[in-house]
């Protein structure tokens, strides 16, 4: 018998072909990042038994006490860290992720990258974009993307990837998004990871390359206790 998760998960993976279908590209230019935060082990277990492999955490402390173990018992995982870092959290973040999405200032970079050669670690890495410059928000002013992509790219000899946006809630994100992928074309950068379970599809279509998909996955988010 299938199971819900795994129908919802098949529904959103024929989703994303389509979208492919349409831009005359594949299902593997698309990776479905399952976000995994607050989320039971038995939940994500049932994911991993399907076979998702890529998944999204906002919290060091939260992934640290599940992931470990999850990479015994499953091989091909990729974590992503798709929350803020605080400097003082590197070394533990280069330990448990395969790739941080999140570096928006210079202070981080800077830390990634002498930590990184401390640990004799390569960890693949994205810039956080504040797309919508909201204050609220995490990321680099787009006006200061340019510079600071130089800075860690070129300076730092960080392993830049691509770039992260989060649009403002409630604006229509085909803008926000175009302009994200302008900011990587100028800039040489091939990956986008943009969009979430509710503008994935607008995201796959202005060129995403990877989508964080967490509650139309899973359901509605319940806090941790």
């Amino acid at each position: 018998m299938t199971s819900k998760l795994e129908t919802v998960l098949h529904n959103i993976r024929t989703a994303i072909d389509n979208i492919g279908v349409e831009k005359k590209t594949t299902a593997r230019d698309v990776t479905l990042m399952a976000v995994s935060k607050t989320q039971p082990i038995d939940a994500i277990t049932s994911l991993l038994d399907q076979g998702q492999r890529v998944f999204g955490e906002n919290k060091i402390q939260e992934a640290a006490g599940k992931w470990p173990i999850l990479r015994t018992k499953y091989p091909g995982i990729a974590l992503h860290l798709i929350g803020p870092l605080q400097s003082n959290k590197v070394r533990q973040a280069l330990q448990l992720f395969d790739v941080i999405e999140t570096i928006d200032r210079p202070k981080l970079a800077r830390a990634i990258a002498r930590i990184s050669a401390e640990e004799n670690i390569t960890c693949d890495c994205y810039i956080q974009i504040n797309i919508g410059r909201e204050a609220q928000k995490s990321g680099i002013d787009p006006d200061q993307a340019d510079d600071f992509i130089a800075l860690c790219r070129d300076e730092l000899k960080l392993s830049i990837e691509g770039l992260m946006c989060i649009p403002p809630a409630g604006d229509d994100p085909k803008p926000y998004f175009t302009l994200l992928r302008q900011i990587a074309a100028r800039n040489g950068l091939k990956k986008l990871s943009m969009g979430m379970s509710g503008d994935y599809q607008t995201a796959i279509a202005c060129g995403a390359t990877s989508v964080r998909v967490g509650t139309a996955i899973f359901g509605p988010r319940t806090p941790p206790t």
